[in-house]
């Protein structure tokens, strides 16, 4: 049974997975500067991320990495 998170993702704001074990970190950014400098920071760290993009409402956007 897949988990339910318990929080909504806003319309508009930019998103990157941070693979972690045991759960994947969600983190998000309102901008798309901050977020690709966020998700560079910790490529460059050695943490596995993969880059979701711009949220709107139903799906992702600018799903590049």
């Amino acid at each position: 049974m897949a988990s339910r998170s318990a929080y909504t993702k806003g319309v508009g704001t930019y998103y990157f997975k941070l693979k972690s074990s045991p759960n994947d970190i969600l983190i998000h950014r309102k901008k798309k500067e901050a977020a690709v400098q966020a998700y560079l920071n910790y490529t460059k760290l050695g943490k596995e991320c993969q880059w979701l993009g711009k949220w709107n409402g139903k799906d992702y956007d600018d799903v590049k990495e």
